[in-house]
């Protein structure tokens, strides 16, 4: 299939529908063998999508996070996987920018490697947050830190270029405390599994990456943390990442209302209109939820917990309305929805996945509560797992 070639100084939303239905071809195909959405992947690169959140002066589009958001939401409309693959690219490059602003080492360096050589930025932080797997020791001979440790979920890992990664360590004073670094995939000791077979959202290649006695100089460590807290810097990174992320899921489960309505366009049975109407409203509700977050969180948030509860709140929504959406979509299209190659049948099994990015509904519950009765929030992922 061929489409329109989309010039790099066009709408970036216009890029990614004029894209569509070429992502749409490859879904399926990479949805049945659960294979990387490798040629989707480069399409966005070869029409500058991954420069999305590179600031113009820099070389790239200077997206805000609710265009990010809106970019990411349209290419899940046409391929879910390669949605959710490239939002774990853009939150991290969408940071690195915040940063940027601030003067912070390293983040004008790597913006430009994004823009200029279109490398792809790796998080491992939705297996990490708080209490980050693997340990970090120093290492004074090398002056840096050696990092072993299993990293699972690290989306678009196959043609990842840098990991931005957490490993605790333990402090002099007794303590534990958590770096963020920034570490090549093509360092020795790196090894990137071929082990992401799932139930939804199959294609994005979101392996376990080994990382056995890799040595990090001094200069790839970003931050020095508190182990088992949502610190400041934390906050800005779930504020900037969880509405990227949740987008996508609001756009697979537009695309299953779409199908759906298609197939019983002009219906007058009052079942199937009651079951559209009830689709459309928590559509509805959900954008209201993202585009609400996307205004109180704004376009470059200082560390803040009321953040992290507006990005949490809208997560939360989209992630049932979609499962929601998704299984009455199923029911108005019938058992044709059922059949493998649906895009009704892929978008249902892929929603199912929104539950599993931090925060999990129930938290984000037990956040927003302790939140409201003046209970600290700060350590809520150990509160929660606490017997």
């Amino acid at each position: 299939m061929t489409t329109t070639t989309p010039r790099i100084d066009d709408d970036p939303r216009t890029i990614a529908s004029t894209l569509g239905p070429e992502l749409a071809a490859n879904a399926a195909r990479h949805d049945a063998d659960s294979s990387f959405v490798a040629e989707s992947f480069e399409l966005l690169r070869d029409h500058g999508l991954l420069a999305l959140a590179v600031p113009t002066e820099l070389g790239g589009h200077g997206a805000t996070l609710r265009e990010i958001a809106a970019v990411q939401q349209e290419l899940a409309r046409h391929c879910a996987s390669t949605a959710l693959a490239s939002a774990m690219h853009q939150h991290v490059t969408a940071f690195t920018a915040w940063r940027y602003r601030r003067d912070l080492a390293g983040a004008e360096a790597t913006l430009r490697r994004v823009a200029d050589d279109g490398i792809v930025l790796v998080s491992t932080g939705g297996a990490d947050l708080t209490q980050p797997k693997g340990l970090a020791v120093r290492d004074e001979t090398e002056t840096g830190w050696r990092v072993s440790g299993r990293k699972a979920f690290a989306s678009q890992s196959p043609v990842g270029t840098v990991l931005s990664t957490m490993f605790p360590y333990d402090r002099p004073d007794g303590g534990r405390g958590v770096l963020n670094m920034a570490v090549p995939v093509s360092s020795p000791g790196v090894t990137v599994l071929d082990d992401w077979d799932s139930l939804g959202m199959r294609g994005t290649g979101s392996n376990t990456v080994v990382l056995d006695d890799v040595l990090v100089p001094d200069e790839r460590v970003l931050a020095d943390r508190p182990h088992g807290v949502i610190d400041p810097p934390l906050q800005v990174i779930m504020s900037i990442a969880m509405p990227i992320i949740a987008a996508v899921y609001l756009g697979a489960a537009t695309a299953a209302y779409e199908a759906a309505v298609l197939s019983v366009a002009g219906s007058s049975d009052p079942i199937t209109q009651r079951q559209v109407g009830a689709m459309a409203h928590r559509l509805r509700i959900a954008q209201w939820a993202l585009d609400g977050a996307g205004e109180a969180i704004g376009d470059d948030p200082p560390p803040s917990v009321e953040a992290v509860l507006a990005a949490m709140a809208a997560k939360r929504e989209i992630a049932l309305a979609a499962v929601e959406v998704c299984d009455i979509a199923m029911e108005v299209a019938g058992g044709r929805a059922f059949l493998k190659g649906s895009p009704i049948e892929r978008a249902y099994r892929d929603v199912r996945a929104a539950k599993f990015h931090p925060f999990s509904p129930e938290i984000t519950l037990v956040h927003a509560g302790r939140h409201a009765l003046g209970v600290p929030v700060d350590d809520i992922l150990a509160a929660v797992d606490r017997p």
